[in-house]
C-alpha cells in the first residue's frame, strides 16, 4: 500500500532500546509469574523462533505502520515475517485483526546494524488504550538482541514461523521487548504526541505488570477521556537506571535524544524526569559524584536540543527517595537544588510538580507511605496514579 501525500503520522506507542546482555532481568516483583523463564534469551538471541509482544496504545487510529530497530546490534537481523494483530487474552489475538506486515512490499526485511526501519502501513483499526500484539519472526540466529528489559506485559516465544497463529501454545514467558520500537498511526494534522524521557520512575518499575500503571501510561488514560486531547500519544522512554550525565544502563539522556526523542513521529511535547540515578551514583562510585550544577547543565543541553528542534518541554521535579539504598545526605541536598531550578528558572515551558505529588507531608524527603512499595525510591501503582493525576492537560492544548 503506499503511503498516502497527507498521512500524518504520530507514535501511539514506543519504547527506548538498549543491547540486552547477560542472563534476563529479574521478574518484576509484582507481576504473577509466567509458565516459564528464559534466562538466557538476552544472552543467546533467537533462532528460528516467533517472538509475539504486547504494546498498550494511547491514541487511536485507523492506519497503522510498526517501527524496527537493530539500534546496538553488531550484525545484519532478518526478521522473516511479521504480524500486528488486536490482542484477545494472553498471547491469543483477535484473528479478524490480524495483518501481515511487509517492507517495501516484501514479507520481511534485514535491519543492518545501528539502523531502523518502518513497515509498509496497513489499514487497521486501533482503539485508544486497546492492546496490541507484534509477532516477529526470526528465521535465523540473531546473537545478543536489541531489547527493552521492563515491558511490564508478557512476551511469548516459541519455536518457527508462529506469527499467523491465533495463540502460541506453551511459550516461554519473558517481559522484554525485542527489537520493537514505536508503533505509529495516522492521525488528524493537529494530532501530535508526548515523549516522556527519564529513568526507571518513568519506565515504570513497580508498577503491576498487565497493568499499565506506568504514569505515562495513566496520562494516555487521561488525555484518551477527554475530547480535546484525545488525539494526543505518547511514547514511554524510559529506561531504568539510565542517568542524565554518564552511560550506564543504556547510553546518558544527552546522548540519547536524537534517537530516541526526535526519531518519534509527531512528537511536540517532551517531560523530563530524569537525575535521580546521577545523584545516588556517589553512593557506589564515590568519583561519579555530581552536584546540581552538573544535572541543571544537563537539562540545559536537552532543552536547547528539544527547542532547537521545534520541540516544548517539560521539566518534572525529582521525586523523594529518602530511606533509599543509594540516598545519601548530600544526594539530598543536590536533589533539592534541582527541583528548586526546575520549579523557578522559567527554563522549562511548563513544570510538573512530581516530588509535591508524591512526597510525604510529615516528612517531604520521603515518598508518602501509601504509595511505597517497600523500596522507598520507586512509586507503587498508586503513587503513579497520582503522578499523572498531577500532570495539568491544558499545559499541551495551550495556543502557546
Amino acid at each position: 500500500m503506499l503511503l498516502a501525500a497527507q498521512d500524518h503520522w504520530v507514535a501511539t506507542w514506543g519504547t527506548a532500546e538498549l543491547l540486552a546482555r547477560g542472563p534476563a532481568p529479574a521478574p518484576n516483583p509484582n507481576a504473577a509469574p509466567p509458565k516459564q523463564e528464559a534466562p538466557t534469551i538476552n544472552a543467546r538471541g533467537f533462532d528460528n523462533q516467533t517472538v509475539r509482544m504486547i504494546a498498550r496504545t494511547s491514541m487511536a487510529g485507523k492506519r497503522v505502520r510498526v517501527k524496527l530497530e537493530n539500534a546496538f546490534g553488531s550484525a545484519p537481523v532478518k526478521v522473516g515475517a511479521a504480524h500486528i494483530a488486536l490482542r484477545e487474552k494472553d498471547s491469543a489475538i483477535v484473528i479478524a485483526t490480524d495483518r501481515a506486515l511487509t517492507f517495501n512490499g516484501e514479507p520481511g526485511v534485514t535491519i543492518g546494524p545501528g539502523a531502523a526501519i518502518a513497515s509498509d502501513p496497513v489499514d487497521l483499526t486501533l482503539p485508544a488504550l486497546s492492546d496490541v500484539a507484534v509477532s516477529l519472526y526470526f528465521p535465523g540466529e540473531t546473537s545478543a538482541p536489541t531489547n527493552h528489559a521492563t515491558a511490564l506485559h508478557n512476551t511469548y516465544v516459541t519455536q518457527g514461523d508462529a506469527t499467523a497463529k491465533t495463540s502460541i501454545d506453551e511459550p516461554t514467558v519473558t517481559q522484554s521487548y525485542y527489537y520493537l520500537a514505536a508503533i505509529d498511526v495516522t492521525a488528524p494534522a493537529n494530532a501530535f504526541s508526548i515523549v516522556t524521557y527519564g529513568d526507571s520512575i518513568t519506565d515504570g518499575a513497580r508498577s503491576s505488570n498487565e497493568g499499565n500503571h506506568s504514569w505515562p501510561a495513566l496520562l494516555a488514560v487521561r488525555l484518551a477521556a477527554k475530547k480535546e486531547t484525545a488525539n494526543i500519544g505518547v511514547a514511554n522512554m524510559g529506561i531504568g537506571g539510565n542517568r542524565v550525565l554518564r552511560d550506564g544502563a543504556g547510553v546518558s539522556a544527552v546522548a540519547r535524544f536524537d534517537r530516541d526523542v526526535l526519531s518519534q513521529s509527531g512528537v511536540k511535547w517532551v517531560m523530563l524526569l530524569e537525575g535521580i540515578n546521577d545523584i545516588g551514583r556517589e553512593a557506589s562510585v564515590p568519583a561519579e559524584t555530581v552536584d546540581a550544577n552538573d544535572i541543571i547543565g544537563g537539562y540545559k543541553q536537552i532543552i536547547n536540543e528539544a527547542h532547537t528542534h521545534g520541540l516544548k518541554i517539560v521539566g518534572c521535579t525529582l521525586t523523594p527517595y529518602g530511606g533509599a539504598g543509594y540516598q545519601r545526605e548530600h544526594g539530598e541536598s543536590v536533589r533539592e537544588k534541582v527541583n528548586d531550578w526546575i520549579r523557578t528558572s522559567g527554563t522549562f515551558d511548563a513544570v510538573v510538580d512530581f516530588e509535591k505529588a508524591t512526597r510525604d507531608a510529615s516528612d517531604p524527603k520521603k515518598i508518602q507511605a501509601e504509595f511505597d512499595p517497600g523500596d522507598h525510591l520507586h512509586p507503587n501503582d498508586a503513587g503513579y496514579q497520582a503522578m499523572a493525576d498531577a500532570i495539568d492537560l491544558s499545559i499541551f492544548t495551550k495556543k502557546k
